[in-house]
């Protein structure tokens, strides 16, 4: 027992000596525990109030010996400004439901004897402890207030890029007391709160002065000091406990989220109907190269703010505005060198997003191929059903349709031409498709090969040898003696004009006597043609597109969007049409049926049917 008091009286000793004189007095009754409490004073030299008497706390105890039995100590009679922010804000009242007296402050600077300076390492208010000291309750789900999603806020900074800097050792990062106060942290919807939306700018400008200053000129901005409350502030883009560097993927503000982040507010109708806002932009910017690339997991292709810019954001119309036209050339020109001419006119969204609502050209062309492909895939559909229906439904069979002993005979050059064309539109119809529709069954595996990157040059790979293919042939027509027979056959003459009409006639029960084709008839000729027609126009649009820079610096917008409108409907024509045309005449004929062999061996037979129906009747 006597060991234990001389230990104690050693320890008070010890931290008595940063005592002023005026509290050794106190020490004579405060050191042994049967005449009065023993206070803890381990490590009270090094903390904030070591050169005080102990009257300067326990002020109603400088009378001895005590009349009555002392109170809880007043911070606020020295600490006035924080006591009195902390009883008005609504986290001191959550605090003091808790707690009374000091122990309110003790909460968060820890025991009264060992408050340390704000500014020293192991003082839990230190900026670096705050987390910690913070997350004793925020940490705790249902202890305190969580997350929106029911998270924990602490986990949350922590993965912030503010967390993580602070775990870097740099204690400069913002931490809890930062961006929420210190004694007078409030909720977000309160007005004082520092985080309340019309303040975030002001306590984010604390650290981001340039950002701040761009976004209080603003359209975001200036419609924000006006008291609107769906113009965004800081935390809209970038988050609260989720703020991440804009080069991680998982930040909202990453070049792979920005559109998505962006489209929060400006593809909401009703935000568009209440402020006037153009209604199409989202729809109009995802339509285009732009959009469906990053749709297709493309990040370095231009996003929202690549155009309209991050913290500066202005409208349109103001001279300073990154999309101001006397300013788009520049903007643009950033990742399309000479881009000029196209940009000082039209409308860029609608242009670019290809649907022809820019440009009177483009959306004549769209409503000429919106009339053009239905009449033409009707039309052969209704031709080819009606000639399936009849050689169906005919028992015995109906002679062949062309001269009897008729052989398609093509040569080993032709066999290649065609393997060439085969592979190269199949490519170019599936990796353009896989642009437009990437979410599409058919279309994914090749999002998953590489994403927009091997879509793109898949694309143009098959482009490039569709162009020489197309060079190949005309070599082939013009210089050779086969090619010029092939060519000579397949000219267009008169007599092909009646053909489909006899034909119908007789397909309808019209006719008794079905026409004899020749050879190389209408059927042969139209989609010969058609394909020859086609080819050119989607080589020709397709070279404005693929060498934008060009285009845009040479021609009004109108025709880059007009190459857009006919490229997109030309390829659905095309590709429709040889589902519906050349599928039926090589594969689902029956006098053709399961397939012309002719591309692979170079000979088909076209009166085979009817010599075997001779053979069966004996």
């Amino acid at each position: 027992m006597n060991a234990f008091l001389m230990i104690l009286a050693l320890l008070l000793t010890s931290s008595a000596r940063s005592l002023p004189d005026s509290a050794q007095t106190c020490l004579g009754c405060h050191s042994d525990r049967q005449t009065a409490p023993v206070p803890d004073l381990k490590g009270f030299d090094k903390s904030a109030h070591s050169g005080l008497d102990c009257a300067a706390c326990h002020a109603d105890a400088s009378e001895m010996p005590h009349s009555k039995k002392p109170g809880p100590v007043d911070c606020g009679s020295c600490h006035p400004g924080p006591a009195q922010g902390l009883k008005d804000s609504t986290h001191g009242r959550a605090i003091m439901k808790r707690f009374s007296g000091p122990a309110a402050c003790e909460a968060c600077h820890g025991p009264g004897h060992q408050i340390r300076k704000i500014k020293d390492p192991k003082s839990p208010v230190f900026r670096a402890n705050q987390p910690t000291t913070c997350g004793s309750c925020h940490g705790i789900p249902g202890k305190a207030a969580t997350m929106p999603n029911g998270g924990s806020p602490l986990e949350s900074y922590n993965t912030t890029v503010h967390g993580q800097a602070q775990e870097a050792g740099n204690n400069k990062a913002a931490a809890c007391a930062d961006c929420h106060g210190s004694h007078d942290v409030r909720a977000p919807g309160d007005p004082a709160s520092k985080v309340s939306k019309a303040n975030i700018a002001a306590t984010c400008g604390a650290c981001h002065k340039d950002e701040a200053a761009a976004y209080r000129a603003s359209v975001h901005g200036k419609a924000l000091s006006k008291g609107i409350r769906e113009a965004p502030a800081c935390t809209d883009c970038h988050g609260e406990h989720t703020i991440r560097s804009p080069k991680e993927p998982g930040s909202s503000v990453s070049r792979g989220a920005i559109t998505r982040t962006c489209s929060g507010c400006h593809g909401s109708q009703r935000i568009a109907l209440k402020f006037g806002l153009p209604g199409d932009r989202v729809a109009t910017f995802m339509d285009s190269y732009h959009g469906l690339a990053d749709g297709n997991g493309d990040i370095k292709v231009a996003n929202c703010a690549s155009c309209h810019g991050w913290h500066d954001v202005l409208p349109a119309s103001d001279p300073k505005s990154r999309v101001n036209p006397a300013n788009l050339a520049t903007t643009c020109g950033q990742c399309h060198a000479g881009a000029k001419f196209a940009l000082s006119t039209g409308k860029v969204h609608q242009a670019l997003a290809g649907n022809g609502g820019a440009s009177k050209v483009a959306d004549l062309l769209r409503l000429f191929y919106l009339i053009i492909i239905p009449c033409t895939i009707g039309g052969m559909l209704f031709h080819n059903t009606a000639d399936l229906l009849r050689k169906a439904l005919t028992v015995p069979r109906l002679p062949p349709l062309k001269d009897e002993g008729d052989e398609i005979l093509l040569s080993v050059s032709e066999r290649v031409q065609h393997a060439f064309l085969a592979g190269s539109f199949f490519l170019l119809a599936f990796s353009g498709f896989a642009l437009k529709f990437p979410r599409l069954w058919a279309l994914v595996g090749l999002s998953r090969l590489g994403g927009e990157t091997s879509r793109l040059w898949t694309h143009r790979g098959a482009a490039l040898v569709f162009v020489l293919l197309g060079g190949a042939h005309a070599v082939y027509l013009l210089f050779t003696e086969k090619g010029r027979e092939r060519l000579r056959a397949l000219l267009p003459a008169l007599k092909d004009i009646p053909e489909p009409l006899q034909l119908m006639l007789f397909n309808f029960g019209l006719s008794k006597t079905r026409p004899k084709l020749s050879r190389w008839s209408y059927i042969e000729k139209s989609e010969y043609w058609a394909l020859l027609w086609g080819s050119g126009v989607m080589i020709a649009t397709g070279a404005i597109l693929i060498f934008h820079n060009f285009a845009l610096a040479h021609f009004p917008l109108w025709v880059i969007e007009s190459a857009r409108v006919v490229h997109f409907m030309e390829a659905v024509l095309a590709c429709l049409s040889i589902l519906c045309w050349h599928g039926y005449w090589v594969v689902f004929d029956p006098d053709a049926y399961p397939m012309n062999w002719a591309w692979l061996t170079g000979r088909a037979k076209l009166g085979e049917s009817h010599e075997n129906k001779e053979d069966d009747d004996g």
